[in-house]
């Protein structure tokens, strides 16, 4: 495309900057020996998995640690250095330690104080609507530059909606990562860019418009959820793009199974099916047949809905490749089981879906919080529907203080429903107990 020579504001950084003389961490950098960064980030990701946690581990990202930029990684990472090289604490890794990164802040790291990335989540995409002009007229920045840096700030505003989502639901982030999406497709519309920074850019803005319709979905915006899916497909269409046109109709499927549409659940899980077949990853054609067998579930089409595990299973069992995409954190055992407990659950099939249910909640990662409220919400549930009133009493507690952390519209209507369900038995004390809890913390 054509240049231009008024180049747009330069994106302000997600997080203000902090002048700090580095020190290059030479042991990081001595146990990669003679592996490429590429090559050592490549070994991190696979350790991540060997673990169930996943990292976007990159050369970059291995240059920021040996140039000292990452003072002390976030716990995702530590975890998974400290399985690559047992025994070893972050100091021994050439890192400062929590307690020292969290007193000195370093320039520009978010890696170094979770709690501080976490509380700043909710402001990152505003950072980069506000960095784009999304308050100035449609017309404004029209042929202005667009380049990698741009286009990793669209990247990074998706990066930081997902570990936010993971930890505490979509309601309190819908409107912030909304005004993102916008900036990022006034990027798209209205910039210069090269081919290959549109090929990026597309992705990230495709990326991100599934993201906000995520968080839609979560919040019990089911038709704007629908809408931002469709946006996503559209670009993924455009650009040619199958592995974000896989993750568009997967989403739609999903949405579709929640919103009361279950042949519509199959037919673009099946489409999803089909747009992913080439893509390499195992582990998204089993997430793709789980979300099949939902919508036949929910359609009492017990035949296919086994028929749909049986394929998820034979795909997650051939395991984790590169190819997985980084959108696939969540897909762990912990999901597997959780997404089964609701396809026998819609069957009616109530001792199997207990049993799934607790295996969810058993083999969920700490970190996984809003997964960690789904499943327990959707065990309360089955409970109930195997009629144990107390257990899923005590069950639907459990769920309630998770929620006092978790902002998700969806996990509390399940409550809502169960706790309405449970109103005609209150002379039970378990009931009783959940009851006021519930009321107290979730129905205000």
């Amino acid at each position: 495309m054509a240049q231009n020579s008024l180049p747009i504001p330069s994106p302000v950084p997600f997080l203000a900057s902090v002048p700090q003389q580095r020190r290059p961490n030479e042991r990081m950098r001595a146990l990669r020996g003679g592996l490429s960064a590429g090559e050592f980030a490549a070994a991190v990701r696979r350790a991540a998995r060997e673990i169930g946690e996943h990292v976007s581990c990159d050369a970059r990202y291995v240059g920021r640690i040996e140039s000292g930029e990452i003072r002390c990684p976030n716990y995702a990472y530590e975890r998974v250095f400290r399985h690559m090289f047992p025994g070893s604490s972050l100091e021994d890794l050439g890192f400062a330690s929590r307690t020292e990164a969290r007193r000195r802040p370093a320039h520009h790291d978010e890696e170094n104080d979770d709690v501080q990335r976490r509380t700043f989540l909710a402001g990152a995409p505003m950072a980069l609507a506000a960095a784009v002009g999304l308050d100035a007229p449609a017309h404004a920045g029209t042929g202005s530059r667009v380049g990698a840096k741009e286009v990793r700030d669209v990247e990074e505003a998706v990066r930081r909606i997902r570990l936010w989502d993971d930890a505490h639901g979509g309601d309190s982030l819908f409107d912030q990562a909304g005004q993102a999406l916008r900036a990022a497709y006034r990027l798209l519309n209205f910039g210069s860019y090269t081919a290959r920074t549109e090929q990026r850019l597309q992705s990230g803005a495709g990326e991100l418009a599934i993201s906000v319709g995520w968080l839609a979905h979560d919040s019990g915006h089911w038709a704007e959820a629908r809408s931002f899916y469709a946006e996503a497909l559209a670009t993924a269409r455009m650009a040619d793009d199958p592995a974000l046109e896989a993750h568009s109709f997967c989403n739609s499927a999903f949405l579709a199974r929640d919103a009361g549409r279950p042949r519509e659940a199959v037919r673009a899980a099946q489409a999803a099916r089909s747009a992913a077949t080439g893509l390499g990853s195992e582990r998204l054609l089993a997430l793709l047949a789980l979300r099949e067998a939902g919508g036949w579930a929910v359609l009492g089409d017990r035949r296919a809905t086994e028929r749909a595990l049986l394929e998820a299973h034979r795909h997650y069992a051939r395991g984790a490749r590169e190819a997985d995409p980084d959108w696939m954190s969540f897909f762990n055992d912990a999901e597997v089981a959780g997404l089964e407990a609701q396809c026998w659950s819609a069957l009616g099939e109530w001792d199997r879906a207990v049993d799934q249910a607790e295996q969810a909640i058993a083999l969920q990662p700490v970190h996984f919080v809003r997964n960690r409220a789904l499943y327990t919400a959707e065990l309360a549930h089955d409970w109930l529907g195997r009629g144990e009133l107390a257990a899923a009493a005590a069950t639907g507690r459990d769920a309630v203080a998770l929620l006092t952390d978790v902002h998700s519209t969806r996990i509390r209507r399940m409550l809502a429903t169960t706790a309405e369900s449970l109103r005609q038995h209150g002379a039970v004390p378990e009931v009783r107990d959940f009851l006021q809890e519930h009321d107290l913390v979730l129905a205000g």
